[in-house]
C-alpha cells in the first residue's frame, strides 16, 4: 500500500519532470516560491530507499549527490544528512506531515550507523560517532579521508531535539524517550567527551577546532540538558560541558572577525574569513535570544562583521562579481584561499549570506530594537550610509531620522541581494549544484547537491517569516571557562532500530608489507569483513608510506578489528590508471582476544608488481 510518504514524493515528481519551470525571468518573490518546492523535492529525491536518484541506498539513507564521478559524493556524511534532516523537520513542524515517515526512517538509519565499527574507532569508545561518511547501504567506508569530524553528532542530536520538542507537543513523549532520546544521548556522550579536541572543519580539509563545530556542541548540550528535563531524565554531560563550550566560543574572535578554524597547522595559511561563521550561527539561530547572547547569533555585532569581511573578501576575486561594490550583494564561496575546482562560489554559501541577515533582522523585530556599536558599524554604514551609533527602537526616530525600520528594511534588501545573485546562475529547471563557476556563473562540481537544495529551503522558510521554535537560548547556563570534557557512555539504541548485540570489543591490529613501489601507486588491505571492505576494492583501506625507506619499503596500516574474528585477506596495489593487482597469496588471520594487544602483522608482497603508466 502506498503511504502518504510516497504519494507526497510521487505527486511532486510528476510536476519536476512535467512542468519543469522558468526560474530566471520572475521577480524574486515569485521565483523562491517556484524553487522552494523544486528544492524540497531535490532533497526527497536523494533519500533512500524510494528516492529517484537514491538507488541502493537504505532507507533513510540521505546521499550527499547521485554523482559518481568528478566528484564522487554518492556516500552518505552525517553532517550534511542531519543538516537535511532538520530541515524536514522545519517543514513537518510547519504542517507538512507527509514528511514524517522520512524522519523515523533517518533514526532507525541513525541508529544503525552509530554501531558501525569504522576508520575513527569503535562504537563503545564513542571515538568511532566521528566517522564523517558511510557507504549509502549503511555499511563502512575505508578510504582516506579527513577523519575525524566531531560536528555530526552534535547536528544529528539537534535536529532529533527539534523532532522530539514536535513529539511531545503532539502527545507522544513516551516514543520521544523510549525510541529517540537513546539516539540523541549517544550523540550527546560523545559530544561532551571529544568537544576539547580538535577535528576536520567542516570542509573536511583541516585538522583544528572549528567555529562551525563548536557552535553545534554548544548548541547540542545546551538544549539536551533542556530536552532531557523535559522527558524527566538527565544529562549530566551537558550541564558539566555546555557552559565550557560556551566560553570557548568567544576565542575565535580576533578582534576584527571570528576566525574560522584555530589551532591549525603552521603550514595552513588562511586570513580565517570562511563561510563556516555563518553556517555555524544559522545553525544556533534563537528567534527569541538577544543579540548579546554568548551563542553569537545571527544578530551579534561579531557576527555582522564576519559577514561585512568574508563577503568583501570575495568582491575582488570572482569576475561574476566585478560591478558588485561594497554595500551590494556578490557571490560567495566557501573562503578567499579555496582551490578545490579552482575556487567558486556555492549555492549554499551564497544563500547562508541572506538568511543569516533574515534570522537577524528576525530577532531585531521580536526585541523591538537594534544596536549599532563600534564592532558592527562598518556592516551597518555600507548599508545605511546615515547610521550613527546607538540603539533603535522600533517606532521610534533618532536625532539623525534614521529608523530602525528602515534600517530593519536596508538588511532584508542586503539579503534578497544574495539571493538574487543565486537566481541568476540557477538553471530553468530549479537543479541545485555544489558550485557555480567563478567566471561564467555556470553550475560545476556535484549535481543535485543535497545540502544545496537544504540551504535553498532553509532561506525561503526565513525569509517567508517561518522559523523554528526557540530552543532555549536564553535559559541557558552562563559560560564557564574550564578546560575540560567527560567520558561518555554509549548503549546502543535498540528501540529505534540499533542491533543489540554490536561489535562489544575491537583489537587495534597494525598490518605491515614491504612493497617496493613507483611514485603514484598505492598499496590497500582488502578481505571478507567490512572492516576490510568485504573484498570491494573501491572500500579497501588504504595503507601509508610514511616509513617508505629505499631499504625497506614499508607500508602501514592499523584497523580495529572484532576481538577472535576470523579474517581472510590479501594486499593489493591501485594502478595509476585506477586498476587493480592482486597479490598472489591468499592470507588468514585470527584476531586476538579482547584486552590484548598484539604484535604488528608482518608481510612481504607476494605476486605481480606493477609498472607506470
Amino acid at each position: 500500500m502506498a503511504t502518504l510518504k510516497h504519494l507526497l514524493a510521487a505527486g511532486l515528481l510528476a510536476s519536476r519532470a512535467f512542468s519543469a519551470p522558468t526560474l530566471q525571468p520572475r521577480d524574486l518573490g515569485s521565483f523562491v516560491d517556484t524553487e522552494r518546492p523544486i528544492a524540497l523535492q531535490g532533497m526527497l529525491d536523494n533519500i533512500g530507499p524510494d528516492g529517484k536518484l537514491a538507488q541502493g541506498a537504505s532507507a533513510g539513507v540521505i546521499i550527499a549527490s547521485p554523482s559518481t564521478v568528478n566528484p564522487n559524493y554518492l556516500y552518505t556524511w552525517t553532517r550534511d544528512s542531519a543538516l537535511t534532516m532538520r530541515t524536514l523537520v522545519d517543514e513537518l513542524i510547519n504542517g507538512n506531515t507527509g514528511l514524517q515517515d522520512y524522519v523515523e526512517d533517518y533514526i532507525k538509519a541513525q541508529a544503525l550507523i552509530q554501531t558501525l565499527n569504522n576508520p575513527s574507532g569503535s562504537f563503545y569508545t564513542g571515538a568511532g560517532l566521528g566517522e564523517p561518511k558511510f557507504m549509502i547501504d549503511i555499511s563502512r567506508f575505508n578510504g582516506a579521508w579527513g577523519r575525524p569530524q566531531r560536528d555530526g553528532p552534535a547536528l544529528r542530536a539537534i535536529a532529533l531535539m527539534e523532532y522530539v520538542n514536535w513529539l511531545i507537543e503532539n502527545k507522544q513523549t513516551a516514543r520521544a524517550e523510549k525510541v529517540i532520546w537513546p539516539v540523541i544521548a549517544n550523540d550527546l556522550a560523545y559530544t561532551g567527551q571529544y568537544w576539547n579536541t580538535t577535528g576536520f572543519d567542516l570542509w573536511e580539509e583541516v585538522p583544528a577546532s572549528s567555529f562551525f563545530t563548536s557552535q553545534a556542541q554548544y548548541r547540542a548540550l545546551a538544549e539536551g540538558a533542556q530536552v532531557a528535563k523535559k522527558l524527566g531524565l538527565t544529562c549530566d554531560v551537558c550541564v558539566s560541558e555546555a557552559p565550557n563550550v560556551k566560553c570557548f566560543l568567544q576565542s575565535y574572535w580576533n578582534g576584527k572577525t571570528i576566525v574560522a578554524n584555530t589551532q591549525v597547522q603552521s603550514s595552513v595559511t588562511r586570513n580565517g574569513a570562511d563561510a563556516n561563521t555563518l553556517l555555524g550561527s544559522i545553525s544556533i539561530f534563537d528567534i527569541d535570544a538577544t543579540c548579546d547572547d554568548e551563542s553569537l547569533q545571527p544578530c551579534n555585532s561579531k557576527i555582522l562583521a564576519s559577514h561585512k569581511v568574508l563577503v568583501d573578501s570575495f568582491r575582488t576575486i570572482y569576475d561574476i562579481n566585478k560591478d558588485r561594490p561594497v554595500g551590494q550583494a556578490a557571490a560567495i564561496g566557501r573562503y578567499s584561499e579555496d582551490v578545490y575546482y579552482n575556487g567558486n562560489p556555492w549555492y549554499l554559501t551564497t544563500l547562508s549570506a541572506a538568511e543569516v541577515l533574515y534570522d537577524a533582522v528576525a530577532q531585531w523585530k521580536t526585541q523591538q530594537q537594534l544596536t549599532v556599536d563600534d564592532i558592527s558599524y562598518a556592516f551597518f554604514e555600507d548599508l545605511y550610509p546615515s547610521v550613527v551609533k546607538g540603539t533603535y527602537e522600533a517606532g521610534y526616530t533618532n536625532s539623525s531620522n534614521s529608523s530602525f525600520a528602515e534600517i530593519c528594511s536596508a538588511v532584508t534588501n542586503y539579503a534578497d541581494g544574495f539571493v538574487s545573485v543565486a537566481q541568476q546562475h540557477i538553471p530553468a529547471n530549479g537543479s541545485l549544484s555544489e558550485q557555480f563557476g567563478r567566471s561564467d556563473g555556470l553550475p560545476l562540481s556535484a549535481y543535485d547537491l543535497t545540502w544545496s537544495y537544504a540551504s535553498f529551503v532553509t532561506m525561503a522558510q526565513r525569509r517567508s517569516g517561518q522559523y523554528p521554535p526557540s530552543w532555549g537560548a536564553s535559559n541557558a547556563a552562563k559560560s564557564v571557562c574550564q578546560a575540560s570534557s567527560a567520558n561518555g557512555t554509549y548503549v546502543p539504541a535498540v528501540a529505534a532500530g540499533a542491533p543489540n548485540d554490536p561489535v562489544s570489543c575491537t583489537v587495534e591490529t597494525t598490518f605491515n608489507v614491504n612493497a617496493s613501489t613507483y611514485y603514484g601507486e598505492n598499496i590497500y588491505l582488502i578481505g571478507n569483513s567490512s572492516d576490510l571492505g568485504k573484498w570491494d576494492p573501491a572500500n579497501a583501506q588504504p595503507l601509508n608510506a610514511n616509513a617508505y625507506t629505499d631499504s625497506r619499503p614499508l607500508w602501514s596500516t592499523s584497523a580495529d578489528l572484532a576481538a577472535g574474528e576470523g579474517l581472510d585477506y590479501k594486499f593489493l596495489r591501485m594502478e595509476q590508471d585506477g586498476s587493480y593487482i592482486y597479490e598472489s597469496e591468499n592470507r588468514t588471520l585470527s584476531v586476538a582476544s579482547c584486552g590484548s594487544s598484539p604484535s604488528p602483522v608482518e608481510a612481504s608482497w607476494v605476486g605481480e608488481t606493477g609498472t607506470p603508466s
